[in-house]
């Protein structure tokens, strides 16, 4: 799903937002949570999941033409990790699919 498909289903959901109004919430949640991240706080949705930033320490890489060093600076990278619901959610509608129609014993 691509943001403009969320923008979409926002605006199929309800009906009283337009579709300008629906590409602005949108922007608004994700230009929070961005900020958010940035700012090195932790976002928890309840029943969804929830992200943090992850510390990668400096290394040492290999520059794969050259076999070359190459120092590798620390990063500081976003991390999500699915809430309990949304796994369960996932794994079960994931087995549906893959099942089939259910074939009822008469």
């Amino acid at each position: 799903m691509t943001r403009s498909d969320l923008v979409e289903e926002l605006a199929a959901r309800f009906g009283q937002l337009t579709h300008r109004d629906a590409e602005f919430a949108v922007k608004a949640i994700l230009d929070a949570m961005n900020d958010a991240l940035v700012r090195g706080h932790r976002i928890e949705i309840r029943g969804f999941g929830s992200f943090s930033i992850n510390r990668r320490p400096p290394r040492m890489g290999r520059n794969p033409r050259s076999g070359e060093s190459v120092a590798i600076p620390e990063k500081r990278v976003p991390h999500f990790k699915p809430g309990k619901a949304l796994r369960e959610s996932v794994d079960e509608r994931t087995h549906e699919l893959q099942a089939g129609p259910a074939v009822s014993k008469a």
